[in-house]
């Protein structure tokens, strides 16, 4: 009963929990939300690296047997560095994401939108590309979402006006696919296809990623046996929660139980 470790800079990456939870109830996770130094979005490629090894050394203490990274930005960055140093498999949301994207897109033409960091990495245009290297790509950073999303305005016109703001050059352009490239845009599906209508797929980074580590989960031979009852979720923050954690554990309609407070330079070195 090792636990798949899950991390994100705050408490976004609970959307891959739930895709997780959803799919893999048997198994045991740990995430920890790096909440004192998000977002990771406006950091230095070098910080958000350094940030990453030391939450992945958290989870490497709690004997995690994987390590999803559910942070786009990590994702784009860190993640190459993680996988040929850690000794675990690390799984991130950007190449399951541009699979499915790949595979939904009818016209070739797909939207990406992210932070600003993961919009600027072109991680996603590089792996769609690296698919098919035909496809027409779009990427748009859409910085004000992520703190409408933590304001809890996930029913608002304020919200709905940044969306059609963002959203309308790329409708305009063609595209008939839309990737979340940030863990905390599936909190606004509705609103997203409120505007975008039925002529767009949604491509949620969260349920793909999930797929992703239960197909590695097999591969790896390192699934958990006991598939009779619903394992411990356990969360871990860096500071103490704030509001968004309750708008998160509604919206997701996850049992969270105790949250923990964990500081990253107290913890040792597993590598």
């Amino acid at each position: 009963m090792r636990p798949i470790g899950v991390f994100d800079s705050g408490i976004g990456g609970l959307t891959v929990v739930k895709a997780l939870r959803d799919l893999l109830p048997e198994e045991e996770i740990f995430y920890i939300g790096d909440t004192a130094r998000l977002p990771y979005g406006t950091k230095s490629a070098s910080t958000v690296e350094r940030y990453s090894f030391e939450i992945a050394d958290m989870l490497l203490a709690e004997n995690a047997k994987i390590i999803v990274v559910a942070c786009n930005t990590a994702s784009a960055i860190a993640l190459p560095l993680l996988q040929e140093k850690l000794s675990i498999p690390v799984v991130g949301v950007i190449q399951p994401g541009a699979a499915a994207a790949a595979s939904a897109t009818k016209n070739g033409h797909v939207g990406v939108i992210g932070t600003r960091a993961t919009i600027e990495s072109c991680a996603y245009e590089t792996a769609l590309r690296a698919i098919d290297k035909n496809l027409r790509i779009i990427a748009r950073a859409c910085p004000l979402l992520v703190p409408l999303i933590e304001e809890g305005w996930l029913r608002d016109d304020v919200t709905d006006r940044a969306i059609a703001r963002y959203l309308a050059p790329l409708v305009d352009s063609g595209i008939d696919t839309l990737v979340l490239g940030c863990t905390h845009y599936p909190l606004l599906r509705d609103a997203f296809s409120q505007f975008l209508g039925s002529e767009v797929n949604l491509v949620d980074s969260a349920q793909n990623c999930a797929r992703a580590v239960t197909q590695l989960l097999e591969e790896k031979q390192i699934a958990t046996t006991d598939t009779t009852q619903t394992a411990r979720l356990t969360v871990a923050l860096t500071d103490k929660p704030d509001a968004f954690l309750d708008i998160a554990r509604e919206s997701l309609q996850l049992e969270l139980g105790e949250v923990l407070v964990r500081d990253p330079a107290e913890r040792p070195r597993h590598r």
